[in-house]
């Protein structure tokens, strides 16, 4: 349960940084390095290499602890919900007038 807590932080953590480091590199049109005037031309200038290496690394932390997160919910739930159905399929709609289903006043004339 730890485990699980820990991996969905990481989770939620990568995808922000991952959110925000990819709208802060510099596409062909421009991005939100531009909103931020010469501190972002100069953090994400010609030398991109090291912004592109970060942000594979932090896509690869994301992807890992999402992988993590199903490894481990599946290890800890015992059924699916296929298996909870138990093959029977879609259970048919009551029938008007059955037992615990419809109005128990019905062919009733109201004044």
């Amino acid at each position: 349960m730890i485990l699980q807590t820990l991996l969905y932080i990481v989770f939620a953590l990568s995808s922000i940084v991952l959110i925000t480091v990819i709208l802060l590199q510099e596409g062909k049109g421009g991005g939100f390095g531009d909103a931020l005037g010469t501190a972002g031309q100069q953090a994400f200038g010609v030398q991109t290499k090291g912004i592109q290496t970060f942000t594979g690394i932090v896509a690869g932390v994301f992807m890992l602890s999402a992988v993590a997160i199903h490894i481990t919910v599946r290890q800890t739930s015992q059924r699916s919900v296929v298996e909870d159905a138990g093959g029977t399929g879609i259970a048919a709609p009551a029938e008007p007038g059955a037992a615990g289903g419809g109005d128990s006043h019905e062919g009733h004339d109201h004044e």
